[in-house]
């Protein structure tokens, strides 16, 4: 989960939630801004098919009503004062454990769709991986450390 109620645990080696998460978020910005660079002065095109913009219309869609929905519930996490694997499985939360993240991928990927650009979609993707094999790896010792068993327990229902 993104957010709480609880005080931020500040550890020396990972920093708080929100700070892993707005480093994620700017590396996903300055990738998005590299790859419209590059795309500006090397236009190489994915798709000679211009069917492939309403596939980018829908995960435009689908990315914004999943970042909603996360952010959404993760307010909501702050309201229960008893945190469990369940608290920490709702909404989207019951199918990733990083549907912002995953939404901020899909909104840029489908950017890149639409304006048929490689260099956003290399970097897009680049920008996701780096997100969750670093990022998202802090931000969970982050919620290990807070939240503790119940957390933990969540990590093992929700996989991905």
């Amino acid at each position: 989960m993104e957010t709480s109620n609880q005080p931020e645990v500040v550890s020396k080696e990972t920093g708080t939630v929100h700070h892993v998460l707005a480093h994620s978020y700017f590396f996903y910005f300055i990738s998005f801004l590299f790859g419209v660079f590059l795309d500006f002065f090397y236009p190489v095109r994915i798709f000679s098919n211009p069917a492939m913009i309403p596939i980018g219309i829908v995960f435009l869609i689908f990315a914004s009503f999943l970042i909603l929905w996360a952010q959404k519930t993760s307010q909501d996490l702050r309201k229960i004062e008893k945190k469990s694997k369940e608290a920490f499985c709702r909404g989207p939360y019951c199918y990733t454990r990083s549907p912002t993240h995953w939404g901020l991928f899909l909104l840029i990927l489908g950017f890149s769709i639409i304006t048929n650009a490689l260099f956003v979609t290399v970097f897009t993707i680049i920008a996701f991986l780096v997100s969750k094999f670093v990022f998202l790896k802090k931000e969970e010792s982050v919620l290990v450390e807070k939240y503790g068993t119940p957390y933990v327990e969540y990590k093992k229902l929700v996989k991905f």
